[in-house]
């Protein structure tokens, strides 16, 4: 038994990946018919059958997923020598595939990532920005970074920050609509209502003494992506519950306001999330480090914004005003 070829081994990766050999194709820049051809010489030399055929999708064998595992760090590790043997002075070479949800990406990673390319220039980074959960385990990624407890027992997580949601909304809105003096009053007012894997977050739930109230809110409008929501309220539409690090500039800098301060919001706490069976490279563990040490000076932040002045000044000139409905 001897694999003879390591490209029949990334049609095997790329095809539990994506689930067809098309999207293998696809990956690997090869015809369908090269890559169904690589895979049977692959099972022809192990004399295994890695894959169940169907017409829709290929579901792997539980020989196929016992070479998949050892397959994908083979992988990694040859593309961690290669990109080592490229360096200069042991300098940082290769693609970071990063996984981040979109609002937090927009509003505070940026600059972290403009920053590390900037110190590694041997770095190029593959950034997949979505509110969906993506899979570190199948999907083409090095890193996620994740909000919420893991409950996959086959992930490695490294805390970054312990955000909560926090309730806000703009001067704008709130010179038109008394601020909520709790939970309850939130069905008077306009929320924004945004999706996380296809799922709605409409209800929101606070905590004071122990206590914890679920409300279940309504608006005008809603959006599949967390940053149209929070654009919303900075124009001035409705009220957005969001994780604090979302919202944080914007609160120290008065587009928005914190409302409720006396209760507090669901924990969300941000990871770093990395497959615990996959080799890391040295330029991931390298980012997880550079992001690590950034959200940590955050945190150490001498004032955490808790805004609850509704009175301030608005800090955005020209913004419209707003339909936000009072129900």
């Amino acid at each position: 038994m001897k694999i003879e070829n390591v490209e029949d081994l990334r049609v095997l990766v790329e095809t539990a990946r994506g689930g067809t050999l098309t999207a293998a194709s696809k990956v690997l820049g090869v015809t369908p018919a090269a890559a169904s051809a690589m895979l049977k010489r692959l099972e022809a030399q192990l004399g295994q059958r890695l894959f169940e055929r169907s017409t829709r999708a290929m579901r792997l064998t539980p020989q196929g997923q016992t070479l998949l595992d050892y397959a994908s760090r083979a992988l990694d590790l040859l593309e961690e020598g290669e990109s080592q043997l490229a360096a200069r002075s042991g300098a940082l070479v290769g693609t970071v595939r990063v996984a981040a949800p979109s609002d937090l990406t927009r509003c505070v990673l940026l600059p972290m990532f403009d920053a590390f390319l900037a110190a590694h220039p041997g770095a190029q980074l593959a950034l997949s920005v979505s509110d969906r959960v993506q899979d570190v385990m199948r999907d083409a990624v090095d890193l996620a970074l994740r909000y919420g407890e893991l409950a996959d027992s086959r992930l490695v997580a490294r805390p970054l920050f312990a955000s909560r949601r926090v309730l806000c909304g703009s001067p704008v809105y709130l010179k038109r609509h008394a601020a909520p003096t709790h939970p309850h009053d939130l069905s008077a007012h306009n929320c924004l209502t945004f999706e996380i894997s296809g799922r709605r977050l409409a209800t929101w739930r606070f905590e004071k003494d122990g206590e914890w109230t679920e409300v279940r809110v309504d608006g005008d409008r809603g959006a599949d992506d967390a940053a149209i929501a929070h654009q919303w309220a900075l124009a001035g539409v409705g009220l957005v519950c969001k994780s604090e690090l979302d919202v944080w500039h914007d609160l120290r800098a008065g587009r928005l306001v914190r409302l409720l301060p006396d209760w507090q919001g669901e924990h969300r706490p941000l990871s770093a999330v990395l497959p615990s069976n996959r080799f890391v490279p040295a330029r991931v563990r390298a980012l997880v480090d550079f992001i690590a040490a950034q959200f940590a000076v955050l945190a150490g932040t001498q004032e955490r914004p808790q805004a609850d002045d509704i009175r301030r000044p608005p800090h955005e000139p020209g913004v419209p005003a707003a339909s936000g409905r009072k129900r």
